[in-house]
């Protein structure tokens, strides 16, 4: 993601982290006193690098969990567009489209299938406390909506959402921004940070509280 997370004082009980990848951030949620994490990342490769990573911190008072498995609306087997030049940072379930000539270096060589569930079965079959739990962190390429579609319910206890955002189809049929700012808005968040990459992608920060800023948000990197 491209925000830091250790910029702004928030009120962070568990962080749903969808599309982890290989859990970058759960140092910074780790340094901010967040005790719940649970990591969804379905991707073979990159999860066992997440798993190397989680087992690389103390688990001391920490309650963790991981899983292979991709968030959308539905149970189902899904194709993911797999590339590796970008660290597999750019994997996706919908297939490429501008992207492919904003970052030509990205090639996607090869697809494979992952195993698909909605959040809200999720907890429901694993009997997740979701009161322990009111952040998303979520990097899906485009597939933020499908996600969102699948966690009706969990989206109600939920306070702040930090998620990458797409204001062309950099993926096919991609969410735009406004039509997350739409459903999310029926949920009671407003997006009150927006970061801008080229006019086509960025990240942004929704909200249903008041937060305050450490320092002016600094931008940490530019993943795509």
């Amino acid at each position: 993601m491209l925000f830091d997370i250790n910029d702004v004082e928030l009120d962070v009980k568990g962080v749903w982290h969808i599309g982890a990848h290989h859990g970058q951030e759960y140092k910074s949620f780790r340094d901010m006193g967040v005790k719940n994490h649970i990591f969804f990342e379905p991707l073979p490769s990159n999860y066992e690098k997440l798993l190397k990573n989680i087992e690389s911190y103390d688990s001391d008072g920490f309650n963790v969990k991981t899983e292979n498995v991709a968030l959308g609306s539905e149970d189902a087997e899904k194709t993911m567009y797999v590339e590796t030049a970008n660290n597999g940072m750019s994997c996706s379930l919908l297939k490429p489209q501008i992207h492919l000539q904003l970052y030509p270096g990205i090639k996607f060589n090869e697809e494979a299938t992952v195993s698909q569930t909605s959040l809200d079965n999720y907890v429901s079959e694993n009997n997740i406390n979701t009161d322990d739990f009111n952040f998303i962190m979520i990097d899906v390429q485009g597939y933020e909506l499908e996600v969102f579609n699948g966690a009706k319910e969990t989206l109600k206890g939920v306070d702040y959402i930090f998620t990458e955002v797409n204001f062309v189809d950099v993926y096919q049929d991609c969410a735009k921004v406004d039509e997350l700012d739409k459903f999310l808005g029926e949920y009671g968040f407003n997006r009150v940070e927006t970061v801008n990459v080229a006019n086509a992608w960025g990240d942004a920060f929704y909200t249903k509280k008041e937060y305050k800023k450490k320092n002016k948000f600094k931008i940490s990197g530019l993943p795509v």
